[in-house]
């Protein structure tokens, strides 16, 4: 599936997810019990009413917003007809039975469970705690990341001593040599048996090489050190420093949304849903249960309904604790999960929010299925073809390979048998013919050249300034030919993807509008700046 013009819709769909983390620093708990209140029919789309609230939380949504140009997004009309598609889209989805999925069900019961979660945590306590944890590491030593390459050499377990002795000398005569101005880089490639950089952070790599690394400067490199991988000489490339708090804040907080380390963050919101759901202890029997370890009376009520010792007891086989800790965290489960079973109704901005992720959904899904899904190669071809004109170049370009050459027999022998191939089999006859390696005779560059994208086309082809003969390869000479525009569809595929998905965007909602009946309610449209 054609992953370059799904994005809009991936993007609708990240912009749901963030608002999790959103929500989570909003306290959105502190109005659980709102009820909706005036909340009038902005459309009606085949037949389905549509809510004001439901129209500008979508149209607040980041993902939908880009699909809508600068001049529209201020404009209630082109954002109602925006999203009058949008709503074409999603009734098409489910008319088509994608919310039946087993796939769109979890995924939509997995997003509903982190929306929970953030209604269920206090947001003030979980910056804390971030804030805390952001401190702690933020003094440490090794906060951050470095980028290194290194000279390495791997020592075996059993390596001899002798044999130890020589890798240390080598090491040693490296490293002189690097003092005296010798490249590291040009180093790292004849020597280390490991040549690509690589970034390092804390916890990441043995103790001496962290030790090493993280105190160097960039450019730096170090004196020969052991580590129980083998021996290294270690250059800092780049270093990125601890990012701001701002920037990791969300990140700390889903790491540290886990198991018992969130607990603090919801007690604040346990106390309240207790006073709203009318959470009445039974302290006789609880002090029974303490005692005996079990009891047959009710520990507490919970909007009425009574919680006893039997369900206590089925609770307590699967939480393996002490009591007092089994009983607290038996009453913050069933304080939780009544809020669960009851949160559509009683917050408005829950289900909302849970509405617009559902629909996202739906619209991603659907789209994929008669857009992207039909983008294969052949469509693409085949528009190309018919648009050719559309993706011609302001300027020709040079469509053909540059040869350097050692000598100008050699450069005069390339350019003869490479006029006689199709250019897709040039690279490979290159390679064939002079072998690449440290004393080629020839080396080349294939491309399609814009002018002052390559300074030996502009001189040989547009005739525009005079290049520089390269030193270890002076003779130069170029095959190919000036043309209007790509030549193969598959050389402007990004473009043709856009262009050829929004021509099958166009023709799939005409025939949806063709079918469907719209109802705005302009008095209520006129409405939406007030909001």
């Amino acid at each position: 599936m054609p992953e370059e013009y799904c994005h809009a819709f991936r993007a609708f769909r990240f912009s749901a997810m963030k608002s999790i983390v959103c929500l989570m620093l909003c306290g959105l708990l502190s109005v659980c019990g709102a009820m909706a209140q005036q909340d009038p029919v902005l459309m009606r789309v085949n037949g389905r009413d549509v809510l004001l609230s439901e129209f500008e939380q979508v149209c607040r949504s980041d993902g939908f917003l880009r699909e809508v140009s600068p001049e529209a997004s201020g404009n209630r009309d082109s954002l109602a007809a925006r999203f009058v598609d949008f709503k074409l889209r999603v009734t098409a989805a489910e008319d088509a039975g994608l919310d039946t999925l087993p796939s769109f069900r979890r995924a939509l019961h997995r997003y509903r469970q982190g929306l929970l979660r953030s209604y269920l945590t206090d947001g003030d306590a979980l910056v804390r705690s971030a804030r805390a944890y952001y401190d702690k590491i933020q003094v440490g030593r090794c906060a951050g990341q470095v980028r290194v390459c290194h000279i390495f050499k791997y020592l075996s377990q059993n390596i001899s001593s002798r044999a130890l002795r020589e890798v240390e000398a080598r090491m040693d005569s490296i490293y002189a040599a690097l003092l005296q101005g010798s490249s590291f880089e040009d180093c790292v490639n004849r020597f280390s048996d490991e040549k690509q950089p690589f970034w390092v952070s804390w916890l990441q790599m043995p103790t001496e090489f962290e030790d090493t690394v993280f105190e160097l400067k960039p450019g730096q490199f170090s004196k020969p050190f052991f580590t129980p991988q083998g021996i290294h000489i270690v250059k800092v490339l780049e270093r990125k420093e601890l990012p701001s708090f701002a920037e990791i804040k969300d990140d700390i907080i889903r790491r540290q949304m886990q198991g018992r380390a969130m607990e603090s963050s919801t007690e604040a919101v346990l106390e309240r849903l207790k006073q709203r759901y009318g959470y009445t202890p039974n302290k006789a029997a609880m002090d029974e249960l303490r005692t005996k370890g079990h009891t047959d009376r009710p520990l507490f009520t919970l909007a009425g309904t009574p919680y006893g010792g039997d369900a206590f007891s089925l609770f307590a086989r699967s939480h393996p604790e002490g009591i007092e800790r089994q009983l607290q965290d038996f009453i913050r489960k069933s304080v939780f999960d009544y809020a669960d079973r009851h949160i559509e109704q009683d917050v408005l901005a829950f289900s909302g929010h849970l509405q617009a992720y559902r629909d996202s959904l739906l619209n991603h899904d659907i789209y994929e299925r008669e857009v992207c899904a039909l983008l294969d190669d052949d469509r693409l071809a085949a528009y190309f073809a018919a648009h050719r004109e559309r993706y011609y170049w302001p300027q020709p370009r040079y469509k053909g390979i540059v040869i350097h050459a050692t000598t100008k027999r050699a450069a005069k022998q390339a350019r003869k048998f490479l006029k006689r191939l199709p250019q897709a089999e040039w690279q490979d006859a290159i390679r064939l013919t002079f072998p690449a390696g440290e004393h080629s005779e020839v080396v080349a560059e294939q491309g399609v050249f814009a002018p002052g994208a390559n300074a030996y086309v502009d001189d040989l082809a547009f005739g525009k300034g005079k290049a520089t003969p390269m030193v270890s390869h002076p003779f130069t000479v170029i095959v190919g030919e000036k043309i209007k525009g790509p030549t193969d569809y598959r050389e402007v595929r990004p473009q043709l993807l856009q262009d050829c998905g929004a021509t099958l965007e166009r023709q799939w909602m005409a025939r949806l509008r063709a079918v469907s009946k719209v109802e705005i309610h302009q008095e209520v449209l006129k409405t939406v700046n007030n909001h």
